[in-house]
């Protein structure tokens, strides 16, 4: 079955007798309900205005709804208010939702006569004999439902964008284009939402990217593959030097490895098997066939079986910020946050099972304090167990599970069970850190891993001088630089904090005839080590603080006649705050200890 057939059942509480109508209500049901009926009005007001329009799938999503629509018009955002005000006329005319059952040879004869070819796709998918239309008034469409009792009962909606999307999400199929909304219940609701939106729109990483400079993508190098730009890349140098040092100060070895490998390594891992889809063609080299890599795991285990290991080399931590390789269709690249190229914060703890619960501490320890940092403080912890498809015994399963969750007991953190949405090598825990407009993120992830050990046939020396299994660990703390430089941007709105920002302070004059001792101020900051740039264009001094302050510039330093006579600064935050004039030793004491404070 497809999306529209499959929308989900309510249960009989929920539902108005039998007719699977209902009422909006308060609650997460219905909210589905309220704006699945809101993409039949849509679909409904676009066939009005396009009758030549064919329609495909229009689901309600967790935040609004969408259709799909084949039409020889190209939708634009100019025409969203003319398909909002048909909407409204269907929507005022209070026409009844009715639902109809009729065999499916007789809903394939009718979408048929329609001309609706990928409603009759959809209908020789279903197995049932007998299928559901809803209708209101001369609009029908193929639908599981529910709905609500009419068109009236929705009162706040908009629709926000047009994207194309490929029927069935398959690029080999025919683009089709999407138009997405939203609905709530009461117009403040809506209200509420679009403020909301328009506060992610000027936190979006893409438009902070090219304002501030930071990154780009270029379709001539590829998509997906990232270019860092010198202020991106000093921001990801700093993250780079920081999470470096907490990892050696947390008993880490950092490793580096190759970009590539044999494709029998990967044969011998699973990915092959497991992960096709998402890694690339291999290349031929002298004979043998090469792929570029899409994990990092396999050559970390190449780097412990180097040499025989003892119980006493162990636990055994490696780290690597390695970059890595995933084909992603080209519809869900989505800027730093969906790419095809990005480094993950890798590591790989091999370590006993007597071992394993301390280990999984320490890195919650390790992620926690460094989430904070950035600026993270209020996540969502989940343990994901076993699912269906898995490699490994039962009991090993539930010893890995109960170490995780005696760990974050331990450690006072609440968190929820993800049932069977472990990994097929073992199960993990995911904390998804939410963001400063409380959206949250997937990040951090621990896994528990039965799978690599064995079939890569990794052991230690036990104190019985036998050779005996590690357990492996693998953990990410960021996921990856590049997804998570993209949340940081959004949380930050390009913000940053001292330590982070590309640029620390700006050397701004007032007129050429202070240029000189700028310079000078200049040199001593950069010689303690600080992130600062000057400005001597003729521009007036006003527009050189506009200029900045755009720039999200942390401190503007302004030189004028008075500070140049009594070799001092003005010192000015981007915020607008002015902290007054000050020698230069005393802005190095303000800056030095907000930057090691990390704010």
């Amino acid at each position: 079955m497809n999306l529209l057939f499959i929308f989900p059942l309510l249960t009989n509480n929920i539902l108005r007798g039998g007719d699977r109508i209902i009422e909006p209500a308060s609650s997460d049901a219905s909210i589905e309900v309220y704006r699945h009926s809101a993409s039949h009005i849509m679909a409904h007001a676009v066939k009005e205005l396009f009758p030549d329009t064919k329609l495909a799938i229009g689901p309600a999503t967790s935040e609004g709804f969408y259709y799909d629509f084949d039409c020889k018009k190209v939708f634009t955002e100019e025409d969203l208010p003319l398909i909002e005000r048909k909407m409204n006329e269907i929507i005022k005319a209070g026409r009844p939702f009715i639902r109809e059952e009729v065999s499916k040879k007789d809903a394939v004869k009718l979408f048929e006569s329609l001309g609706e070819m990928y409603k009759v796709e959809l209908l020789q998918e279903i197995e049932d004999d007998v299928v559901s239309l809803y209708r209101e008034d001369s609009f029908i469409d193929l639908c599981r439902g529910p709905h609500l009792r009419s068109t009236g009962k929705v009162k706040a909606f908009k629709l926000l964008s047009v994207a194309g999307a490929y029927w069935r999400g398959d690029e080999k199929n025919k683009m089709l284009q999407r138009i997405y909304g939203v609905a709530f219940f009461t117009k403040a609701e809506l209200e509420e939402h679009l403020r909301f939106l328009e506060e992610i729109k000027k936190r979006d990483h893409r438009r902070l990217g090219k304002e501030l400079d930071l990154y780009s993508m270029n379709d001539e190098i590829g998509p997906g593959l990232v270019l860092w730009h010198p202020k991106g890349a000093c921001i990801r140098k700093v993250i780079e030097n920081f999470w470096t040092e907490e990892h050696y100060r947390a008993g880490y070895q950092i490793l580096y490895t190759p970009h590539m490998a044999k494709l029998d390594l990967w044969r011998r891992t699973g990915h092959v098997d497991f992960y096709r889809e998402n890694m690339y063609s291999p290349m031929e080299i002298e004979g043998a066939d090469y792929e570029i890599k899409p994990m990092n795991c396999p050559f970390h285990i190449y780097v412990y079986k180097s040499r025989l290991r003892s119980y006493r080399d162990l636990p055994l931590r490696f780290a690597e910020l390695g970059t890595v390789y995933r084909y992603e269709r080209s519809g869900v690249l989505h800027g730093l946050l969906r790419v095809r190229g990005f480094t993950q914060d890798d590591a790989h703890i091999f370590c006993t099972e007597e071992q394993l619960e301390e280990e999984i501490i320490r890195v919650l320890e390790l992620t926690l304090f460094m989430l904070k940092t950035f600026g993270f403080s209020d996540y969502d912890i989940y343990i994901s167990t076993r699912p269906d498809k898995f490699v490994g015994t039962t009991e090993n399963w539930e010893r890995a599970t109960n170490s995780l969750t005696n760990a974050l007991t331990r450690q006072g953190l609440k968190f929820s069970i993800d049932p069977g949405e472990g990994v097929f090598y073992g199960p993990k825990i995911d904390i998804k850190v939410k963001d400063c407009l409380g959206r949250p993120w997937q990040c951090s992830t621990i896994q528990v891993d039965f799978n690599i050990p064995e079939r890569l046939d990794i052991t230690y020396r036990g104190q019985d001088n036998k050779d005996n299994r590690p357990i492996m660990v693998h953990r990410a703390l960021m996921g990856s630089l590049e997804r998570f430089f993209g949340i940081l941007i959004e949380h930050h709105a390009g913000i940053f904090p001292l330590w982070l920002s590309p640029v620390q302070a700006a050397v701004l004059t007032i007129s050429e005839r202070h240029v000189e001792y700028s310079r000078s101020i200049l040199d001593t900051l950069k010689k303690e080590g600080l992130r600062v740039e000057l400005n001597t264009g003729d521009e007036k001094i006003g527009y050189k603080i506009r200029e900045a302050t755009l720039q999200k510039i942390p401190y503007l330093i302004i030189i004028g006649e008075k500070e140049a006579i009594n070799h001092t600064v003005n010192i000015r935050t981007r915020g607008g705050e002015n902290l007054g004039e000050m020698t230069v030793e005393q802005l190095i004491t303000i800056l030095n200890e907000e930057i090691t404070k990390r704010r």
